[in-house]
């Protein structure tokens, strides 16, 4: 098949889309919502209909997320003229509505009141049985708590979405309460994704860096990011290392790497460096200077310098809270730290907003970090030994290890 058409359902701010790259390989046409002047493709307006054989796509603009974001419609005229499924970006997900704050707290009731009238007006009254594709799943930051299906129905969220129960004006109260997290590389992104990105053409290839082409980069201020486990981060790593898991890149790069200085990643055997390289490219970091070659073996059978902070297990830290009195900072998002629930007399700071609170925590006594897991302490506790904190702790397993213990836990 030959692709003519691409169509970006809103202006992105999590990713570099990809929308140019296609279009320079397949030479089709791009086409956006028309509030936003975007330096490529072609506007659509609501109404606006694609037949492609059998298959029509009518445009709805549904702004909220953002101005521009418009729902996609799609009808199969082989089987019936009824709407069959919508592709709806991020106005409406499995369990959750888009988030609506990126045009500041004074148009927050503004954007809340745009979005609910979208759903209710433009993609409710479609049908019942209408297939819901959303643009992300399960963890995006795009909403809060996006449920972990694929697709859903509209029958599906009116009945069972929890924003889509409540009535308008008490849904635009409740979103004006809400301060999500916004990430500073977002701004990156949405420079990218309205006057378009650099082109690629491919994936680059960074290359093996030996000891002292590593070791030249660290004078030269690069940013090292150490994608193993928090185990071997702690019990060893390059001073100044960031410690981001594998795994965490798409969702923590952006809140503490910067676009000028290069990067130079750690892993410990450089397995499937590709899929490394790709998750930066959509964050739009083109300036990775290569991977450690020999991963981090390599450097300590070089007797390079090291450093490491402690680790600890729930129960040693149990038995520890007894006669000691650490600080415990969590570091978890602050639904999971109220909701969920923490260690008697923590103190919370997410771990993306850490930098901005350094000077609250202690240089005096321990800090005994925790997380859901062990990664996002292992991320903060390299944070605070790049700022001179010596007496650090990652609790391994974080809360869910402490509450699968049965150990007490607070909620707020």
């Amino acid at each position: 098949m030959t692709i003519t058409h691409i169509f970006e359902t809103h202006r992105n701010e999590d990713y570099c889309t990809g929308s140019l790259e296609l279009a320079a390989e397949c030479h089709a046409e791009i086409y956006h919502g028309s509030y936003l002047p975007f330096a490529y493709g072609k506007p659509v307006r609501d109404g606006d209909r694609f037949p492609l054989g059998s298959i029509e796509l009518i445009i709805l603009e549904t702004p909220g997320h953002t101005e521009e974001s418009i729902s996609i419609v799609l009808s199969d005229h082989e089987v019936s003229s009824e709407p069959y499924m919508v592709f709806c970006g991020d106005t409406l997900f499995a369990g959750e509505i888009g988030r609506t704050d990126f045009f500041g707290r004074e148009r927050d009731a503004e954007m809340a009141a745009k979005i609910y009238d979208s759903i209710g007006r433009k993609i409710l009254p479609l049908g019942e049985g209408v297939i819901v594709c959303p643009a992300h799943g399960a963890g995006s930051v795009c909403g809060g708590v996006i449920a972990d299906h694929t697709l859903t129905t509209i029958g599906y969220e009116r009945r069972t979405n929890r924003h889509l129960i409540r009535g308008r004006e008490e849904f635009i109260k409740g979103r004006i309460q809400e301060i999500p997290y916004t990430p500073p590389y977002f701004r990156r992104m949405e420079e990218y994704n309205l006057k378009g990105a650099p082109l690629l053409s491919k994936l680059p290839h960074p290359p093996r860096l030996t000891i002292d082409q590593v070791n030249t980069l660290r004078k030269q201020d690069a940013q090292i990011i150490d994608i193993r486990a928090p185990t071997g981060f702690a019990s060893g790593h390059i001073p100044g290392s960031l410690s981001i898991w594998r795994d965490g890149i798409p969702s923590f790069t952006g809140w503490f790497v910067d676009y000028e200085r290069p990067i130079v990643i750690v892993d410990d055997f450089n397995l499937n460096p590709e899929q490394v390289v790709r998750q930066l490219i959509r964050l739009g970091y083109d300036n990775l200077a290569g991977f450690l070659g020999g991963g981090f073996p390599a450097w300590y059978r070089s007797a390079q310098e090291t450093a490491s902070f402690d680790t600890c297990t729930v129960q040693e830290l149990n038995e520890r809270l007894q006669t000691e009195s650490d600080f415990i900072l969590d570091v978890r998002d602050i639904r999971n730290f109220s909701s969920f629930g923490h260690i008697r007399g923590a103190h919370h700071i997410y771990v993306g907003e850490l930098p901005q609170h350094l000077g609250e925590l202690p240089r005096n006594k321990p800090i005994i970090i925790t997380c859901d897991a062990g990664y996002k302490g292992s991320l903060a506790a390299s944070l605070l030994a790049r700022n001179g904190f010596l007496r650090i702790t990652n609790l391994l397993g974080g809360m869910t290890a402490w509450t699968q213990a049965g150990y007490p836990v607070e909620r707020t």
